[in-house]
């Protein structure tokens, strides 16, 4: 990274540029840690915040894997109380799902929706999200990548 010139004083503006930025993957395991602070640490990777380099309309985070999805826990009574919402679009097609059935049925799906509710809500943010691989059990297709594991704090 080349460091900003200094101009009577002062610092020069920074802007990252997409060529410029080293991509690396980390590995979190989801087992026992809260929904929110985990979608927090993840959308703030993904975003590239933790970096020095980070500018706000260039992708410039790092690819996050999530193993154990079904093991993420919530605190107080979301599991029944959380509801999510779908609409197919045709009246009365509005469909209703717990929290406690999406983590059975689609464990990946809950933390994809949580981190997609902490990014931008335009072109770079869909682009951002598919920087993050989920997967229910403790398998995943991504060791050539060799990841970096990280603890995540409870």
């Amino acid at each position: 990274m080349k460091r900003p010139k200094k101009i009577k004083g002062e610092y020069k503006t920074y802007s990252a540029k997409p060529e410029e930025v080293d991509k690396k993957w980390y590995h979190i395991d989801a087992t026992g840690l809260t929904l929110g602070r985990l979608a927090t640490r993840i959308a703030t990777i993904i975003r590239g915040k933790d970096k020095v380099i980070f500018t706000p309309h260039v992708d410039t985070g790092d690819y996050v894997i999530v193993t154990n999805a079904s093991r993420v826990i919530v605190t107080g009574k979301k599991m029944d109380k959380k509801i999510y919402y779908h609409h197919s679009g045709y009246p009365g097609g509005l469909k209703e799902t717990p929290l406690r059935v999406m983590v059975r049925r689609f464990p990946e799906r809950v933390i994809m929706n949580a981190v997609r509710g902490m990014l931008p809500k335009n072109r770079l943010g869909r682009r951002l999200l598919k920087k993050l691989k989920v997967y229910a059990g403790d398998k995943h297709p991504h060791e050539a990548q060799q990841p970096i594991t990280i603890e995540v704090g409870k």
